[in-house]
């Protein structure tokens, strides 16, 4: 089955952009995943192909119809997961992504100045998805980096199949530090536990420098893994010194 990618925007041209190159675009190349463009302006009616207007209640910007988004969106259908790139929506996750990665594909749509009326998500099956806290120009670039990383997981995507297992977020931390040759470099060095050849050791120092650099750098994540290690596998939460 091809993961099929569907984008929603008022600039196809950004499409693929960085997507048909590396890894990602051998695999389009490939038809392990295919996508598709819709033009969101050829749903406006009148004659300048508006597909914005002035805030309710006043303020700046212009803000995306919901009657052109939503023939936009209903031209596409709903088989497939529907997000449209915002802000406002939840962060997305690794977890998230799998899902996403795991099903018949996406469908993205992409908002552009102010953001889009609130009323097109009370009225259509629409997750709204954000890819941090910052704002960009529009929702392309947000639906590049989530189908980036869709795509990476698709079966034969990757030259090894484990590569992504050990990665940052798979477990709930981040990965641990890599290295590779030269041994020395500006008078820094391998860890030697990596060039010992004991595998029990190496993967003890990997767990302890992946925990170490999670709790310093992302106290965030930290408290999410030490809360998800203490629960039981029936829900109830133990306490961490049993």
């Amino acid at each position: 089955m091809t993961f099929a990618a569907t984008v929603l925007t008022l600039y196809p041209d950004m499409f693929p952009g960085p997507l048909g190159a590396s890894i990602a675009g051998r695999a389009l190349n490939e038809r392990k995943w295919s996508l598709d463009t819709v033009q969101i302006r050829d749903f406006a009616t009148d004659k300048h192909r508006t597909v914005d207007d002035t805030p309710a209640g006043g303020g700046a910007g212009m803000v995306l119809k919901p009657d052109i988004l939503a023939a936009a969106c209903d031209s596409v259908g709903y088989d497939r997961p529907m997000l449209a790139m915002t802000p406002r929506g939840a962060p997305l996750t690794q977890e998230r992504v799998r899902a996403l990665a795991a099903g018949p594909g996406v469908s993205i749509l992409c908002g552009r100045f102010e953001g889009f009326d609130e009323r097109l998500f009370d009225a259509r099956p629409i997750e709204q998805v954000s890819i941090g806290d910052y704002v960009l120009s529009g929702g392309e670039m947000g639906a590049l980096v989530l189908l980036d990383a869709c795509i990476r997981l698709l079966p034969g995507v990757m030259g090894a199949p484990s590569s992504g297992v050990e990665e940052s977020f798979e477990s709930g931390l981040l990965e641990y530090p890599q290295y590779t040759r030269p041994v020395e470099w500006e008078g820094r060095t391998i860890p030697e536990v990596l060039r010992s050849g004991d595998h029990a050791r190496i993967a003890a120092w990997r767990t302890h420098q992946a925990q170490t650099d999670t709790r310093l750098r992302r106290p965030d994540l930290w408290e999410r893994h030490e809360g998800a290690r203490v629960q039981s596998p029936s829900g109830a939460r133990r306490q961490k010194d049993e």
